[in-house]
């Protein structure tokens, strides 16, 4: 498990790509369980264990995952999440590249909750929550191109459905038009995130590296 970021009240880990971050009727053991199991052991504290969850990965992707420590922490963080005061940055590496070097995505999705596949239209309909995301080129080579992305909003397969709108699916998303296999992972990594400490307000932003291979391809 890699640490990113830790004090008395809020810890960052670095996901891997494939991992749960929380425990589904499969019962397999996901990160926040090992988060939890970790704090117990290490600080060896009796009986249970304040592990708040505050936000989600899906599971084939990785990167930055934060956790409060304490019911203040989570409080305080989680009506950041809601208004939207977090900043989240992405990278994601996709096959190749957008018609614009920077540029804004603003759609309306509908998720089929029976084949958890969402679609992206230009405009609102019943149902359908408001996407926007801004993203820019990095970096491209060998018919791959290196994308930053920082969602405005943060729903359900966003940033996967805007890529294949662009007609530059994400490495391994199979799901939204990918033709290159990564087992069972995607190319999309939650690059850092920036928050106001919930008890000092300081500005804090935690940053992680990837870890899947792919993205070592281009840099």
């Amino acid at each position: 498990m890699q640490i990113l970021f830790e004090d008395n009240h809020l810890i960052a880990i670095n996901k891997p790509h494939g991992q749960l971050v929380q425990a589904d009727e499969g019962g397999e053991l996901s990160l926040l369980d090992e988060v939890k199991a970790m704090i117990k052991d290490r600080d060896q504290k009796p009986g249970n264990v304040f592990v708040g969850l505050l936000h989600r990965l899906d599971r084939p992707v990785g990167g930055v995952v934060l956790f409060a420590k304490t019911s203040k922490g989570a409080s305080r963080l989680s009506d950041q999440f809601r208004r939207h005061t977090i900043d989240k940055v992405y990278w994601a590496m996709v096959e190749g590249r957008p018609g614009k070097t920077a540029g804004e995505v603003i759609q309306w999705l509908v998720k089929d909750e029976a084949s958890n596949i969402v679609t992206a239209y230009d405009h609102e309909l019943a149902g359908s929550q408001r996407a926007e995301l801004s993203y820019r080129v990095i970096e491209e080579s060998g018919g791959k191109t290196l994308i930053e992305v920082r969602p405005k909003t943060g729903r359900p397969h966003q940033i996967r459905v805007a890529m294949s709108s662009l007609d530059c699916p994400i490495v391994g998303d199979l799901k939204y038009g990918a033709k290159i296999k990564l087992n069972h992972d995607i190319a999309l990594f939650a690059r850092s995130l920036a928050f106001d400490h919930p008890i000092s307000k300081e500005r804090i932003t935690v940053t992680a590296e990837p870890t899947l291979e792919i993205f070592r391809e281009i840099g």
